[in-house]
């Protein structure tokens, strides 16, 4: 996968929305704010102000982008955009705990520097945080706006839930993959897609149509993701690579390994059967068995199609050009992306 150069929607996101997570941190107790501002990047571990470390932006991008797709202005949609990074932020809090993963954007997690709790309660402080700020909005829509992200919040809870009982197992489907994927990323990138819109008062179709779209590109995204998993870059995904398999993770290329006849799939079966943890010697042997089944091409290819169902999406319904173009650029980034 050959990365792209970030898009501007991305960057100009991140420092749209600055502001609006600033004021939202301050109003944290501080000890809380001092676990939400290190995942941030803002501080480093003593709570001392550092260059900011930037994430992907993606989410609040494609929610100022909503707004702008149905005729109006991206600052209808800013409390919109700042909410739904601030649930994807609880998300990660979250998942770094329950799978135990210790480096996030190259630093430790903060569970490792702040303690399992800490972490936790930080990211229950951000999903209820952004209610609130997309309460504070004036939007008339707001309330159907927050409908919006509470049931991404509780989709994205249920996928989380469906994954972690996949760990292990040789037997889950891809039709079963697919549905937790739609669930634990979809659901929030169907959300970010649409909530601009919906904070817009734009018209149903419209909104239907960038939903659909958010949907399928957290389809690519996780099917991405998962390839990072095995085959990334550790210095630019920010995290050691394997993991996944370490953990005995049900990602879309181990699943298609696991499926294979070949000798490799079946030496991928027994791995993920047997009850020893993985040294770096079977992790590397891993992936090694997932390569030789094609699971990664495989892996790709349902990037691909995701993302032309994502951008077919967009062909719906009535949406603005420019910003229309910025979606699909984002869409093709967030497959191409090497972090």
């Amino acid at each position: 996968m050959k990365p792209r150069q970030t898009p501007k929607p991305l960057e100009s996101a991140a420092s749209t929305i600055g502001p609006k997570l600033a004021a939202g941190s301050a109003s944290l107790n501080p000890g809380l704010r001092r676990v939400v501002e290190y995942h941030w990047g803002w501080r480093d571990p003593e709570g001392n102000r550092i260059e900011a470390r930037k994430g992907k932006a993606l989410r609040p991008a494609l929610g100022l982008l909503s707004a702008e797709a149905v005729g109006e202005e991206r600052d209808l949609a800013l409390s919109g955009a700042a909410a739904v990074e601030m649930l994807h932020d609880y998300t990660l809090l979250h998942d770094d705990v329950m799978d135990r993963d210790e480096e996030r954007r190259g630093r430790p997690t903060a569970w490792v520097v702040f303690g399992t709790g800490a972490a936790i309660c930080a990211g229950d402080a951000l999903a209820a945080l952004a209610q609130r700020v997309l309460l504070e909005d004036a939007s008339p829509r707001r309330e159907g706006a927050l409908r919006a992200l509470c049931k991404a919040n509780e989709d994205v809870i249920a996928g989380q839930m469906l994954d972690a009982s996949f760990e292990g197992r040789v037997d889950v489907s891809i039709g079963a993959y697919t549905r937790m994927a739609s669930l634990k990323t979809g659901a929030l990138l169907r959300c970010s897609a649409s909530i601009g819109a919906i904070l817009a008062d734009g018209p149903e179709a419209s909104i239907a149509a960038l939903a659909d779209f958010g949907t399928h590109l957290g389809l690519a995204f996780q099917a991405v993701d998962d390839w990072l998993g095995i085959w990334g870059d550790r210095e630019q995904v920010g995290k050691p690579i394997g993991s996944d398999l370490r953990q005995r993770k049900a990602s879309l290329p181990i699943l298609h390994a696991a499926a294979s006849s070949s000798a490799a799939g079946e030496e991928i079966r027994c791995l993920l059967r047997s009850d020893d943890p993985l040294s770096e010697e079977d992790v590397e042997r891993a992936t090694d068995c997932v390569a030789d089944t094609g699971a990664g091409e495989v892996t790709v290819a349902v990037s691909k199609v995701e993302l032309e169902r994502a951008i077919g999406a967009l062909d719906r319904a009535w949406l603005a050009n420019h910003p229309r173009s910025q979606l699909s650029e984002l869409a093709e980034f967030a497959i191409r992306r090497a972090y």
